[in-house]
């Protein structure tokens, strides 16, 4: 019987120890890499072509949302199963619209994350009790593209506006994302001009508003 290829992708090296000491009992399971950022993830991904990848969402430069979105793009055969500490309506609808195949709690994952990996490699869709909800409401009126800002912009520029909000430079977006800098500049100005921000900090004031960055503490 051939195991399932999973690939651990989170910014906390104890959290990735963790998980694979969880799941090396099991028998049809296997852990064939790890990433410690979204870019990481994408590049794993690539390379080891895991059936499922458990992404955190929080991470450094390239987001868990912003890698989701860039497997969808490539049309990856790998399923994203979310596992975070993050439960709100936001993170769970956009991961949702970013293509992820489940979403489940840090806190409530441990015996259950080996049959949601399962589910999630067999291609069904698995939602923790307590974020399901959430995700219901995707259809509710205010989750349109018409009142959102966020979702008039493309999947590109969503990466960009983390990126930019984090402090990167147009430099740094453009080698993250693989892109020169002449188009990096100009997907942040696309950005910028869709939302109706005129400089970095109105846009980081969104950024935080809308759950795309979080500010701890």
């Amino acid at each position: 019987m051939s195991k399932i290829r999973v690939l651990i992708a989170d910014d906390h090296a104890i959290l990735r120890e963790g998980v694979r000491a969880l799941l090396k009992p099991v028998e049809d399971i296997e852990v064939v890499g790890e990433a410690a950022d979204g870019l990481q993830a994408v590049e794993a991904c690539r390379r080891l072509q895991p059936d499922v990848v458990l992404m955190d969402i929080a991470m450094p430069g390239l987001g868990g949302i912003e890698a989701a979105l860039e497997l969808k793009k490539e049309s990856s055969r790998t399923r994203v199963l979310v596992m975070s500490q993050y439960e709100d309506r936001e993170y769970v609808r956009r991961m949702l619209k970013a293509g992820a195949a489940g979403y489940v709690l840090k806190k409530s994952a441990g015996a259950e994350l080996a049959g949601a990996i399962r589910a999630v490699a067999r291609g069904g869709l698995v939602l923790d009790p307590e974020v399901a909800r959430a995700a219901m409401e995707e259809s509710s009126p205010e989750g349109g593209a018409g009142g959102d800002p966020y979702e008039a912009l493309t999947d590109r520029e969503k990466q960009v506006l983390k990126l930019v909000a984090e402090g990167k430079s147009n430099k740094e977006v453009a080698e993250l994302l693989g892109i020169s800098v002449k188009t990096a500049m100009s997907h942040r100005e696309r950005v910028m001009e869709k939302l109706e921000v005129h400089n970095r900090t109105e846009l980081v004031r969104f950024a935080i508003k809308r759950g795309v960055i979080r500010v701890e503490g």
